[in-house]
């Protein structure tokens, strides 16, 4: 069953961009779309994954290294984790 989410983070274009750089060019084993967009605040994620696992198995081994470490050197501190919401996904139709 596919994991959907979205959620809110208060970064701007820049500290994304340094935060996938960080991730590499390689996208991780599960992930089945991933869309960025500007907010009022900042940033909102929508994510779709193949399992909630593949999620959790990002998070914990790729993503919280790299965010930690630039969050950490741009804010001066690691804002606490932003809350998920799930969405109930019907389909996610990606293009070629």
């Amino acid at each position: 069953m596919a994991h959907a989410f979205t959620y809110d983070v208060p970064i701007g274009p820049d500290i994304y961009a340094r935060i996938k750089e960080g991730l590499g060019p390689e996208p991780p084993k599960g992930l089945i779309a991933h869309l960025a967009y500007r907010t009022g605040n900042g940033l909102r994620y929508v994510d779709v994954w193949e399992s909630e696992a593949d999620w959790e198995t990002f998070v914990e081994e790729r993503l919280h290294p790299v965010v930690d470490s630039v969050l950490t050197e741009a804010l001066g501190f690691r804002p606490p984790e932003p809350p998920l919401e799930r969405l109930d996904l019907i389909d996610a139709w990606i293009g070629a």
